[in-house]
């Protein structure tokens, strides 16, 4: 099994370094990065720290690449947070120096197309945490939701193993972030699904995953995924960025898993609930229901075809829906199938 790094927790004022390592939104809607950094610092007390790419408009990839790595190099920075995902994130990679990671490895913070750097860093055995961008938890319209902080809070203070829990709601409703008034719009919360347990096994392993949409480029690269063998005795987590998702992608991607022999290596599949609204694409509960369980069908048939025993279990907490668990990639998860439980060490 792959062995990681253990990385300090944070304490109350500690900084942390805001960077863009991927979309300009940051710049494009200040209002926005305002608030988040507000939150930040009101909720969870950390003093937050811009680079000379947070906000600027249409930076290149170099100069990107050398914001990350400043953070990182940065003695007074203890985590590193993205404000927002995108997608060239993967072009910038070649530009980073992985010593700068390895002799300053500390938690960096992200999802969506910041899939690619937190998969750069856990094949240099160093954790990231999957989630929780500045843009869009901190800066939640109606307030940081108790259930994301929860979870936020064990990633940057706690030390040990916590239960994930299932939120009754959701909300995957967005508001047009271009107007500003939008931001004093509640979102709207939904009646959530149950777990969609699908196994009877138990497992443990170490997390690895990120967003669907990075992996089809991922697998398409191949550049920077894991070796084989590192996929030894790991738990696979997925989630997808939108509802123009449609299921053959999670098809094709679970397929080349399958075929490369890795759905014989994880021990368990985790799924985070699918957002299945967006601005340019408004359907209703129905629709957005069947969207959600086209997707888990497809991704069940097409595990099934290649590991009939290990757990799958969807529509979790995590992922481009809110409330949002962080997952801790590299870190190590427990399913207990018995029980129907799923525990993480942070």
């Amino acid at each position: 099994m792959k062995k990681f790094t253990k990385l300090s927790k944070l304490s109350l004022g500690d900084t942390v370094s805001i960077i863009s390592p991927s979309a300009d939104i940051a710049g494009r809607w200040p209002w926005v990065t305002e608030l988040g950094l507000q939150r930040l610092k009101n909720e969870l007390g950390l003093i937050p720290k811009e680079y000379a790419t947070t906000r600027k408009l249409n930076a290149t990839l170099k100069e990107r690449a050398e914001d990350i790595m400043s953070a990182f190099r940065d003695p007074e920075t203890k985590a590193v947070i993205a404000t927002i995902g995108g997608q060239d994130q993967i072009k910038l990679l070649k530009y980073l120096d992985k010593k700068v990671f390895l002799d300053n490895p500390k938690p960096f913070f992200g999802f969506s197309d910041n899939t690619h750097l937190g998969n750069y860093l856990w094949n240099l055995g160093i954790p990231s945490y999957y989630g929780c961008c500045l843009l869009t938890q901190y800066s939640f319209e109606q307030g940081m939701l108790e259930f994301t902080l929860e979870y936020l809070r064990h990633a940057f203070f706690d030390t040990g193993e916590f239960e994930l829990k299932h939120s009754p709601e959701y909300n995957d409703i967005t508001n047009d972030w271009a107007k500003k008034e939008s931001l004093e719009i509640p979102r709207k919360m939904e009646k959530n699904e149950k777990w969609y347990w699908d196994g009877t096994k138990d497992a443990e392993g170490i997390l690895w995953g990120g967003c669907l949409e990075s992996m089809v480029v991922q697998s398409a690269t191949q550049v920077y995924m894991p070796k084989d063998e590192e996929l030894e005795g790991t738990v696979l987590f997925l989630e997808s960025a939108d509802g123009n998702t449609l299921p053959w992608i999670a098809e094709y991607v679970l397929t080349g898993f399958g075929e490369r022999g890795w759905l014989d290596k994880f021990q368990a599949v985790l799924i985070g609930r699918p957002k299945s609204w967006e601005l340019d694409l408004q359907i209703g509960p129905d629709k957005k229901a069947k969207y959600r369980k086209d997707q888990r069908d497809t991704i069940l048939k097409i595990v099934r075809e290649y590991n009939p025993n290990i757990p799958v279990i969807q529509n979790l907490d995590f992922g481009h829906t809110d409330p949002q668990i962080v997952m801790p990639s590299g870190s190590s998860v427990r399913v207990d199938s018995k029980k129907q439980r799923i525990y993480i060490t942070y």
